[in-house]
């Protein structure tokens, strides 16, 4: 089965902490990255394909769209779907800020960290904190993410 072919254990809701990380893995991020995304999302404004219109702007090159740096925080680019496995119910509630620009070149170091592990009834309610710094060691952005998950059961 694939859940057994994880990269680490599957443990239950009970055996988290809150402060554990999740590493993802660093990509560097390039022109051809923000030009397919720019064909998935349907984002068409300049700041992402014109460096005249960035430089006239006051940005250095090509500048990321935000959602395409967010994805870098997906859980399940990590270790962390693998250790909730099938008690993962669902991604419930995202926010971040951003807080420098990435452009082509720059390579992104995501990091997931449980802020909050809100036990329930039957399911419990895990927040983490994502952040992304870039190769200079700045902080890009930064926020949480919450999961449901069950409990008890077929984990």
């Amino acid at each position: 089965m694939a859940e057994e072919r994880g990269l680490v254990p599957v443990r239950p809701f009970d055996e988290l902490r809150v402060g554990e990380t999740f590493p993802l893995p660093s990509r560097t991020v390039t022109e051809a990255h923000f030009a397919a995304f720019q064909a998935l999302s349907g984002d068409n404004h300049p700041i992402h394909y014109d460096i005249e219109y960035c430089k006239s702007q006051g940005h250095d090159g090509l500048l990321a769209h935000g959602l395409q740096v967010l994805s870098y925080t997906a859980a399940g680019a990590g270790t962390f779907a693998d250790a909730v496995g099938r008690a993962m119910i669902g991604y419930i509630d995202q926010s971040c800020r951003f807080l420098k620009p990435v452009y082509p070149g720059d390579t992104l170091y995501p990091m997931l960290r449980i802020a909050e592990l809100k036990r329930q009834r039957t399911t419990g309610v895990i927040v983490l904190e994502s952040e992304i710094d870039n190769q200079r060691g700045e902080r890009v952005l930064e926020g949480r993410q919450s999961y449901l998950v069950r409990l008890q059961g077929d984990s």
